[in-house]
């Protein structure tokens, strides 16, 4: 894995997490938990009205840290309700974590290849609807914004419907504290993934 990225995973505490958000947390875990144990392939699908910021954060991060904790289990995949495009403030973000990023097809909703390390297939992200071909037929259902959970009451493909809903960074947008604003989301965002999946794992060690 990027030795960059390496380090800012190591960088991420569990105690950066409020005791009552863990609580949040953990009907995720204890579904993620269950699935490790009956050895059961894991999608998941993190959705978000647009498809452009933080569904895309949860999407690399979650690929991301199974691979560090060696879930093998998982493959991740993002979606929305509308299709609109990858926010260029999450690349920018991401890119000085240490994630390669290339645009492998341009135009107003770009499709970009995302890589965490030489030796691993790069994820491929662009803005979709949650029920595009490019996403699986079965899946669990992260709703990461309080929007989509509100607004997409019944997802047919989804074999689990679960909330880990996160603050729009896009209110910095336009603004001096944007580039920060940005990075504190994909902190958030990584260490409570980090922290939920090692949950998960452990319960089953």
């Amino acid at each position: 894995m990027n030795h960059q990225i390496l380090q800012f995973i190591h960088s991420l505490s569990f105690d950066e997490i409020p005791e009552n958000r863990k609580r949040e947390l953990q009907f995720l875990i204890d579904h993620l938990s269950k699935k490790m144990r009956d050895s059961s392939l894991i999608n998941l699908n993190f959705i978000c009205t647009h498809n452009s910021r933080r569904s895309h954060f949860a999407q690399v991060w979650a690929q991301t840290l199974a691979n560090y904790l060696e879930i093998g289990q998982i493959t991740c995949y993002s979606g929305g309700t509308e299709a609109t495009a990858v926010y260029q403030s999450v690349l920018t973000t991401l890119k000085n974590t240490g994630f390669d990023i290339s645009v492998i097809c341009a135009g107003q909703n770009p499709v970009y290849t995302v890589k965490f390390a030489a030796d691993k297939p790069p994820l491929i992200i662009f803005s979709k609807e949650f029920d595009h071909p490019f996403n699986p037929n079965s899946f669990t259902a992260i709703m990461t914004c309080a929007d989509a959970d509100e607004n997409c009451p019944f997802i047919p493909s989804a074999e689990n419907r679960l909330k880990m809903t996160f603050e729009d960074p896009k209110v910095s947008d336009g603004t001096n504290a944007e580039e920060a604003i940005y990075q504190e989301r994909s902190r958030q965002i990584a260490t409570e993934i980090k922290y939920v999946f090692h949950q998960a794992k452990n319960k089953n060690s």
